[in-house]
């Protein structure tokens, strides 16, 4: 995947794993603008609810992005707004889905826009996360709409302590619940040539710390660092292992041109 004028590329990969659960309900995918080189939305989304409702309040997650980014205009639209929507919207189509199956489908959401001049804004609901590295070092990511993590902020846990806590996938907010979900954005006003942003569901990044998902990024081809994050989860889950699903775009300098 390559930007226009040859100051910068982007790199891309997504994985996607079952793990040890029968069935699939995460799903991702990274999206290319069809008429503006250098805007891609990666979206994310771990479903829940049972075999069917999670895959489906997934699928309605990408189904809404791809929606709505076909009509963005990455020239004239806020890339705020249009994240804003796709939470909102995600949102009513799936408590819609949970009327019509008589099911009860609920998706996390985490999701990233990176528009021309590499301008990058996030969202995200629930416990899966987006990270931003620049090299190997951690930037920062998103917080966890989850119980643990309320648990952290009130300084009654650490991170490691989180990590093993019994309650750990207890969600205070996502897509498809009675309330409405949370929807925290963020924004980086500018990548760099060494920059990574991964999102991921909770079935990968619970198996890593920060630094060594830092380490892998930066010193791996976004293909091979997918494929070794997710053989390195499935070894480390020892057949628990949950669903799991990531999105990798990295902004890389342009080979220079042979004389």
């Amino acid at each position: 995947m390559t930007s226009s004028p040859a100051a910068y590329r982007l790199s891309a990969a997504t994985a996607l794993h079952r793990g040890d659960r029968l069935y699939q309900q995460d799903q991702v995918q990274i999206l290319v603008h069809e008429r503006t080189p250098g805007c891609v939305l990666a979206v994310l989304a771990d479903g829940m609810g049972g075999k069917s409702g999670g895959r489906k309040a997934a699928d309605q997650v990408l189904l809404t992005a791809r929606q709505l980014f076909e009509r963005h205009s990455p020239k004239t639209d806020d890339p705020a707004e249009m994240l804003k929507q796709l939470v909102l919207e995600a949102h009513l189509m799936i408590k819609l889905t949970a009327i019509a199956a008589e099911e009860e489908p609920h998706s996390t959401l985490a999701a990233f826009m990176i528009s021309p001049g590499l301008r990058c804004d996030v969202v995200h609901a629930g416990d899966s996360r987006v990270y931003h590295f620049r090299g190997n070092e951690l930037v920062g990511r998103t917080t966890d709409h989850s119980y643990v993590q309320r648990l952290v902020d009130e300084g009654q846990l650490s991170e490691e302590e989180a990590n093993t806590h019994p309650q750990s996938n207890l969600l205070t907010g996502c897509l498809g619940a009675p309330q409405d979900p949370p929807i925290t954005l963020a924004r980086i006003e500018r990548l760099a040539a060494g920059d990574t942003l991964l999102a991921c569901s909770d079935g990968l990044w619970h198996y890593f710390t920060p630094a060594e998902l830092g380490t892998i990024v930066h010193e791996l081809p976004v293909r091979e660092a997918s494929q070794l994050l997710v053989d390195k989860a499935r070894q480390r889950a020892k057949g628990g292992g949950d669903n799991l699903s990531l999105a990798l775009v990295r902004v890389e300098r342009p080979p220079t041109a042979k004389k």
